[in-house]
C-alpha cells in the first residue's frame, strides 16, 4: 500500500516515537510500503501561490529523502481538491502521480466501468498520473464484512484482468472515528481483512501504486474538471442551494445515470461562504507576497534565518483545516484556527522587523484586504495590527496582540447551516452502530436545538447597536434588540487615516427594525490606536447629532458598542472574565453570561498571556454573552464557544440639533508580567 502522512505528524512521530518511524522505514525498506508524498504541512495547494507550492511539495520530499532513503513519486492531494492547472505544478515538483476520487472521472465523462487503472492529466503539456479512487471501496473499508469486500473485488478481477481497484481515504476510519476501535482491533475486522487478502493472493494483488503504475500503461487522457470529493462539494454550497441539491439528490435517487452529473460547488467556494476563513485567506497571501518580496542575497547570515523561520511560519499557516467546513472541516474550531493566526502573525512580525524604516511608528495603509470590493484599514506597529473595515459598521474585523502572537477576535458568525435541520433528532450517546460519520447523527449533549442562534452581523469589535428603550439583556441573548442596520452594519466613509488615528462617518436615518424611523443622525466613529509601554491601547468615540428639518424634539433610546473577544477555553480556570465592584472584581469563566453594572470589564487569558479591559466612563451597565455555535464533527453535533460579546450600554437622551457622545477604551496588555 501507499502511506501518506501530513509533515508536522511526521515531525511529531520523529520526536515521540521513532520506534514507530523505525518500524515505517522497514516496510519502506522491504517494498511493503511507498511512502507518499505531498504538501508539508497539508495545503489546499489550490489555494496558494506558485513559490509556496514549491516550498511545500520540496520540503516534503527533502523529508522523505532523508528519512526514508528515496524522493516520493506520489503526492497526496489534500481533500483531493483538484483544478486543471496542477499537472504543472505537479511537474514541476517531480510528482509523477496523484490520486483523485472517481467523481472527478465521472465528471470527465468517463465511466465508472473505466475506472479500473489510471490516467493521464495534461495542462499545456505538462502531464501527472491520475489514479482513480473508488468511493464503493471507500465506504465498503472498514464498514462492512470481509466477505462483501472479497465479492465486490472478485467481481472487478473478472471483468478486468490486470486492473488496478484503488482506494485513498483517511485513517483515522481505522480506529480514531466513532465506534471504529472497537470494530477494527477488538472486534478482529482489520486482522481478518488482511488474513483475507492474504488467502485470495493467486487473484488479488497488492501493491504500491508507484509500483503498478511502472509496470502498466495508463488508460488513456482525462480532462479531469474542478472538484474534490462528493461530500465537500456538497459542503460548499451556500446553504439554500445545498438544501436543493439534497432534494434533488433525493428525487432522483434510484437513478444513478441521472446522479453522475449532479455535484455541488468547487472548494474556493467556502471562501464566499465563510468570511472568516476568507480573511485568513487574504491574510495568509500578504505574508506570502511580503516574504516574497524580501531579497535574501542582502540580509546577511543572521537576517537570513530570520527569513528563513517567517517562511516556515507561512507554510504552517496553509495548513488547510481552518479554511473550510464540512464533517471533518475547521472553520467552526476556534484551536484549530487560531495556530494558522498564530503562525501569520508571528512570520509577519519577522518579516517586518528585517526592514527598520517603521520600527516603532504606527503604520497605516487602505487598500482592499479582503477581495470584497472595498478598502480597509490596516494599522500595524510592534506590538499590534488592526484592520478595520469601514464598510461594515466601521468595525474592527482582526485585532493581533503581537508580543503573544494572539488573535483576540478571531470569532465565527452564527449562521444557517443544512445540518441544524436534524439537530433536534440527533441522539446523545452511543449507539452501538459502526458506520461511515456521513451517515450517522450524533450528538455529544442534548439541548442543542434549543442553543441555535443567528447571528445579524459579522462577529467584529467596536459595532455601534442603536436600539430601542426598554431592551434588555435577554433581548440581547436573544438576538432581538431591533437595531438600526444603517449604523450597525452601514458603510461608513473614511474622513481620516494617519498613523493610529481613524475617524469614520456616517449620515442615515434611525431606522429601528420594529418599525420606527426616527430623524436623520450624523455619526462619527473616532479611533486612536497608541502604543504603550505594557501593551497598546484603544480609544473609540461615538458621536451623535441629529440634522435635518424635523420639528425639535428629544431623542431616546440606547447605544450600545460591542467588543468581541475569543480566548478560546471556557472552562479552563486560567482563563477568565472580571467585573467591577465595591467589594474588588468578581472573577467568572469565559462561558458566563450577565449583566454588570461596572464601568470595567477585563477579559484575560493566562495560557496565552494576553488580559484585555474595556473600561466605557459613563455607560450604565455591560451585558456579556458567550458565542455559541452548533456545528458538525466526526463524534456528531457540538456546541463550541466562538470567544464572548462584551457590549458597553449607554441611556442615549439629546434634543435634535444637539450632539451626544461616549467613549471606551481597552488596554491590551500581558496577563502575566
Amino acid at each position: 500500500m501507499g502511506l501518506h502522512y501530513t509533515g508536522p505528524l511526521l515531525e511529531w512521530l520523529d520526536v515521540n516515537h521513532p520506534e514507530f518511524m523505525e518500524e515505517l522505514g522497514k516496510l519502506a525498506a522491504r517494498g511493503q510500503v511507498e511512502i507518499i508524498g505531498g504538501g508539508f504541512y497539508e495545503p489546499i495547494m489550490v489555494s496558494i501561490p506558485s513559490k509556496d507550492q514549491a516550498a511545500q511539495f520540496g520540503r516534503m520530499s527533502d523529508y522523505i529523502e532523508r528519512k526514508f532513503g528515496g524522493a516520493p513519486s506520489g503526492a497526496w492531494l489534500a481533500e483531493r481538491v483538484w483544478e486543471p492547472h496542477l499537472p504543472g505544478v505537479f511537474e514541476a515538483a517531480k510528482i509523477n502521480y496523484t490520486l483523485l476520487d472517481d467523481v472527478h472521472f465521472q465528471a470527465a465523462g468517463i465511466e465508472l466501468e473505466d475506472l479500473f487503472g489510471y490516467y493521464i492529466a495534461e495542462d499545456r503539456g505538462a502531464t501527472v498520473n491520475v489514479i482513480p479512487g473508488l468511493k464503493a471501496l471507500r465506504y465498503l473499508i472498514p464498514f462492512r464484512d470481509t466477505d462483501e469486500i472479497l465479492e465486490y473485488l472478485r467481481g472487478v478481477a473478472e471483468r478486468h484482468p490486470g486492473g488496478m481497484a484503488a482506494m485513498g481515504d483517511d485513517n483515522e476510519k481505522f480506529g480514531a472515528w466513532p465506534g471504529t476501535y472497537d470494530h477494527c482491533y477488538r472486534d478482529g475486522w482489520l486482522e481478518k481483512f488482511f488474513t483475507v487478502l492474504e488467502e485470495n493472493s493467486e487473484w488479488l494483488v497488492t501493491t504500491p501504486p508507484g509500483e503498478y503504475l511502472a509496470q502498466h500503461s495508463p488508460l488513456g487522457r482525462a480532462a479531469v474538471p474542478a472538484a474534490s470529493y462528493t461530500e465537500l462539494m456538497e459542503w460548499v454550497l451556500p446553504t439554500t442551494a445545498r438544501n436543493q441539491l439534497a432534494k434533488v439528490e433525493k428525487e432522483f435517487a434510484g437513478r444513478p445515470e441521472v446522479l453522475r452529473f449532479l455535484r455541488g460547488g468547487i472548494w474556493r467556494g467556502f471562501l464566499c461562504k465563510y468570511p472568516e476563513a476568507n480573511l485568513l485567506h487574504k491574510k495568509m497571501l500578504r505574508v506570502s507576497r511580503k516574504i516574497s518580496g524580501v531579497r535574501p542575497g542582502a540580509l546577511g547570515r543572521a537576517g537570513g534565518e530570520k527569513l528563513e523561520r517567517a517562511r516556515t511560519h507561512l507554510l504552517r499557516a496553509q495548513c488547510n483545516d481552518a479554511y473550510w467546513h464540512g464533517v471533518f472541516g475547521g472553520v467552526y474550531a476556534p484551536h484549530v484556527r487560531t495556530e494558522p493566526w498564530r503562525e501569520l502573525i508571528r512570520a509577519e512580525c519577522l518579516v517586518e522587523s528585517l526592514g527598520a524604516e517603521r520600527a516603532k511608528a504606527v503604520h497605516s495603509e487602505r487598500f482592499d484586504f479582503d477581495a470584497d470590493g472595498a478598502d480597509e484599514v490596516y494599522l500595524t506597529a510592534p506590538k499590534f495590527a488592526a484592520l478595520l473595515k469601514p464598510n461594515d459598521g466601521a468595525t474592527i474585523a482582526a485585532l493581533d496582540f503581537r508580543p503573544e502572537a494572539v488573535a483576540l477576535i478571531n470569532s465565527l458568525q452564527r449562521r444557517p447551516e443544512t445540518y441544524h435541520a436534524k439537530v433536534a433528532e440527533a441522539v446523545h450517546g452511543e449507539t452501538g452502530n459502526v458506520a461511515s460519520i456521513h451517515d450517522q447523527v450524533r450528538a455529544k449533549e442534548s439541548g442543542l436545538a434549543e442553543r441555535l442562534r443567528y447571528d445579524r452581523w459579522p462577529r467584529n469589535a467596536f459595532r455601534l447597536l442603536l436600539f430601542p428603550n426598554g431592551k434588555n439583556y435577554s433581548d440581547y441573548d436573544a438576538i432581538r434588540l431591533d437595531e438600526s442596520a444603517s449604523f450597525a452594519g452601514g458603510v461608513y466613509r473614511t474622513k481620516k487615516s494617519a498613523g493610529g488615528d481613524v475617524t469614520f462617518e456616517l449620515e442615515a436615518p434611525l431606522e429601528i427594525l420594529s418599525g420606527y424611523v426616527g430623524p436623520t443622525l450624523n455619526v462619527t466613529k473616532e479611533f486612536a490606536f497608541t502604543p504603550t509601554d505594557a501593551g497598546f491601547r484603544i480609544r473609540c468615540r461615538i458621536g451623535l447629532q441629529s440634522i435635518g428639518k424635523a420639528p425639535r424634539s428629544l431623542l431616546q433610546f440606547q447605544a450600545g458598542l460591542e467588543i468581541v473577544v475569543n480566548l478560546l477555553a471556557p472552562n479552563e480556570l486560567d482563563r477568565y472574565i472580571e467585573v467591577g465592584g465595591s467589594g474588588g472584581p468578581t472573577r467568572h469563566p469565559l462561558k458566563w453570561s450577565g449583566e454588570s453594572a461596572a464601568p470595567v470589564v477585563r477579559a484575560v487569558d493566562e495560557w496565552q498571556n494576553v488580559a484585555v479591559r474595556m473600561d466605557a466612563p459613563g455607560a450604565a451597565k455591560f451585558w456579556t454573552v458567550p458565542i455559541d455555535t452548533v456545528s458538525e464533527s466526526e463524534e456528531g453535533f457540538e456546541r463550541v464557544y466562538q470567544g464572548s460579546q462584551i457590549m458597553a450600554v449607554w441611556p442615549v437622551e439629546f434634543a435634535q440639533g444637539e450632539e451626544w457622545s461616549a467613549e471606551i477604551f481597552v488596554d491590551v496588555t500581558n496577563a502575566k508580567v
